[in-house]
């Protein structure tokens, strides 16, 4: 049975947090100005979607003055790992080795991301131990 996370985000919603995470707290215009780099969208929309990310618990906000700015209210380590976990329940029948073999058949790995791999793996294998 595919893992339901507690309240999933969009692609739009994901660059945002991805936004936060990156830099941290921010303002309305700072969020604005910063996807505006990367497509067109309104301030009203940016506003609209900081809202419904802060009543999904997704960001916090605080008040100065008449300025609000926002935090990221959940860690991204945790956040990513859901999405990875439910993506390969539903994509690849809770396979890794299915994640990992598309990611390998579509990507050209530098000799550095390689040995970066077989590092972790072996980490992960010696943990469990």
């Amino acid at each position: 049975m595919p893992r339901r996370t507690q309240s999933s985000l969009t692609p739009a919603q994901l660059e945002i947090m991805n936004l936060f995470w990156e830099q941290g707290e921010l303002g309305v215009a700072q969020v604005w100005e910063l996807l505006s780099k990367r497509r067109r969208v309104a301030r009203n929309t940016a506003q609209t979607m900081l809202t419904r990310l802060v009543e999904r618990g997704w960001l916090k906000v605080r008040a100065e003055g008449n300025a609000f700015y926002f935090r990221a209210g959940r860690p991204r380590g945790s956040t990513l790992r859901g999405i990875v976990g439910q993506l390969v329940d539903s994509a690849f029948a809770g396979s890794a080795t299915g994640l990992v073999m598309a990611l390998l058949e579509d990507r050209q790995l530098s000799p550095e991301e390689a040995q970066r791999i077989r590092e972790l793996i072996d980490r992960g294998q010696e943990e469990k131990q």
